[in-house]
């Protein structure tokens, strides 16, 4: 079964680096040929050739053994010799400004992917979990800001919030703006206050990878461990729990949530557990053999058991962004823009040494989001394929050589200059441009272990 699992994120790895590499080649494909440059080879993948067909414009298309990029090649007199009647096809021939817009083509269509990416998930709906605080932790800038269990969080910084996740980006970008939060907090009886949370001094480490909630310290809300429907049949039913009985403890480990509760069985198919419960203010104990199930080729422990939900909670807790056709465009637009702005500032953040390196994912996270993601169904895959598109589009412009970026960096040297940069100036670039991947690729994959063993 664990091998399942793997098998579903190296296959959702696959589709996702496929979908986006053919994204980002369609760009510089579909605009050299606007421009009348005659594209030799449009290729998913490097090395040996698994598919291979000749288009009737002479273009050869190939899906290549190793996923982890693609390119398109173009008829170019730099690599080799050219008929005179085919010059004027050749890239290199081109005006800077042509070649410049077959260079930003690939990015641009990355982020015209994440746009409409965003689009069709406002329009299909999703639901989000409400920023409503479940914990506040004694002593932590949360708590010495007033925040309190059952706020909510509707505003960071002025700018209004309506889910968990809006509210992690907004609050990275004001931890990487001065370290102060500024929040407008509603209470549950409905009034409104302002906090500000100082963190200024932890910027650092709040910006390492699922840091910032619990350094600042709060948690989301959850429903306490109170069984609200016992299954019949099921391994609760069995060892006698009924509906109303109050889990406080499972193998002498302490449960305060339903979150805990769930993950604590889901982590043991097949194990006998000891809980510790209350039912009517009398403490009890009793061992539970767990089933096993499976869900998308992962084996999860089951006890059969429903939470108790107060009426109205869920509404409380949860809300649906959707939108229709027109009005989800400006919302996709406006998220890619702020995912587009904050993965830049991190970057930035990340090279001044102000942002830890450790945000920096490589291809085996990616895999493992790309899975979970895959597994918990299409809306979540969609939105990790919006956020990949994005890295890889601004990944792409920095200014390395070899990248996009570089290429552009050159063409802009040529246009100001009037001439091409030297042989030898380009092969030097090139040279730095392959040591800095390749430190960035290491970087990648050793943060990768480093999470995987942890």
């Amino acid at each position: 079964y664990r091998m399942n699992g793997v098998v579903i994120s190296v296959l959702a790895f696959i589709v996702a680096i496929g979908v986006l590499v053919a994204v980002h080649e369609f760009g510089h494909f579909w605009v050299a040929k606007r421009f009348g440059i005659k594209v030799l080879r449009f290729s998913i993948g490097f090395g040996r050739p698994l598919f291979s067909r000749i288009g009737r414009d002479g273009t050869e298309f190939v899906v290549a053994a190793i996923p982890l990029g693609g390119y398109v090649k173009m008829l170019d007199t730099r690599e080799g010799s050219v008929p005179d009647d085919q010059r004027h096809l050749a890239f290199d021939t081109q005006p800077v400004p042509t070649r410049m817009a077959v260079l930003i083509a690939g990015p641009a269509f990355n982020f015209l992917f994440a746009v409409f990416a965003y689009w069709l998930i406002f329009v299909l709906g999703v639901a989000v979990l409400r920023p409503v605080i479940g914990g506040v932790t004694d002593d932590s800038p949360a708590a010495q800001a007033g925040l309190m269990p059952e706020d909510e969080i509707v505003a960071v910084a002025d700018r209004p919030v309506a889910s968990w996740e809006a509210v992690v980006l907004a609050m990275l970008d004001e931890v990487l703006d001065d370290g102060l939060i500024d929040l407008r907090l509603k209470g549950p009886d409905g009034d409104e206050r302002s906090a500000q949370v100082d963190v200024r001094g932890q910027e650092f480490e709040l910006t390492e990878p699922g840091r910032l909630l619990n350094g600042i310290g709060v948690s989301f809300f959850s429903l306490p461990p109170v069984l609200g429907e016992v299954l019949p049949d099921s391994p609760a039913a069995e060892a006698g729990l009924q509906d109303g009985d109050l889990i406080v403890a499972a193998d002498e480990q302490d449960i305060s949530s339903w979150t805990e509760l769930v993950s604590y069985i889901r982590a043991r198919p097949g194990q006998e557990i000891v809980l510790e419960y209350e039912r009517g203010g009398e403490p009890a104990r009793i061992a539970v053999t767990l089933d096993s199930v499976e869900e998308g080729g992962t084996v999860y422990g089951r006890i059969g058991a429903r939470v108790q939900t107060p009426e109205g909670l869920r509404e409380r807790l949860y809300t649906e962004q959707k939108y229709g056709p027109i009005a989800a465009i400006g919302h996709a637009i406006g998220k890619t823009w702020d995912m587009s702005a904050l993965t830049v500032r991190i970057l930035w953040n990340m090279v001044s040494g102000d942002v830890s390196i450790r945000n920096i994912s490589g291809p085996i996270s990616i895999a493992q989001f790309a899975g979970d993601s895959a597994r918990t169904g299409f809306t979540p895959f969609l939105r990790l394929l919006a956020i990949i598109s994005i890295s890889l589009g601004i990944l792409n412009l920095l200014p390395i050589p070899l990248l996009d970026g570089g290429q552009l960096l050159y063409q802009t040297i040529e246009l100001v200059k009037g001439s091409p940069l030297s042989e030898r100036s380009q092969l030097i670039g090139q040279q730095i441009g392959i040591g800095l991947l390749i430190v960035l690729m290491g970087l990648a994959f050793y943060y990768d272990i480093a999470r995987l063993l942890n």
